[in-house]
């Protein structure tokens, strides 16, 4: 069916669902960001052991995001999950070419594989601040690899998203 304006009801679907991935990439984006801000202070020293004032800084951030801003801090998991629905429907409504639409659904599915299998867990453990200064450094220094890689990924995603179909 051709609405008034000329676009099929396939069409408005899939520029739908797009602009859900888009939103979702986005907002995930921004949450990576806002982690990343205080994962950055571990590339200031090469020895185990960060400093002190930055162990502190990232643990406190950590734990408040990942416990202590219950129930808000499920948010990102709906939006993880949300996003790979969201994409995987994309690859199914068909109308893209195949590298538009599996490149995006691959990559978050591989981020929200990382951040549940991986980077929760240490941000969690990270924000108990029950280990040693040696093992939180290691766990914090884990966090920020994990999000350099889930910033590319996800940046990537984002990009395909908003090219035009």
């Amino acid at each position: 069916m051709i609405s008034s304006n000329g676009v099929t009801a396939r069409e408005t679907s899939d520029m739908d669902l797009r602009t859900i991935c888009a939103v979702c990439s986005g907002f995930l984006l921004a949450v990576l960001w806002f982690d990343m801000m205080f994962d950055v202070q571990v590339r200031e020293t090469k020895s185990d052991d960060l400093p002190t004032d930055a162990l502190a800084s990232i643990s406190t951030y950590y734990a408040r995001v990942t416990t202590g801003a219950n129930p808000m801090n499920r948010l990102v998991l709906v939006v993880m999950a949300s996003s790979v629905l969201a994409h995987g429907a994309v690859i199914f409504v068909g109308g893209l070419p195949l590298w538009k639409s599996v490149i995006p659904f691959v990559f978050t599915v591989g981020v929200v594989g990382l951040a549940v299998s991986h980077t929760v867990g240490n941000a969690e453990r990270l924000g108990r601040q029950t280990d040693d200064a040696t093992q939180l450094s290691s766990l914090a220094r884990s966090v920020f690899r994990d999000h350099k890689v889930c910033f590319a990924a996800i940046s990537t995603v984002l990009v395909i998203s908003l090219i035009p179909a």
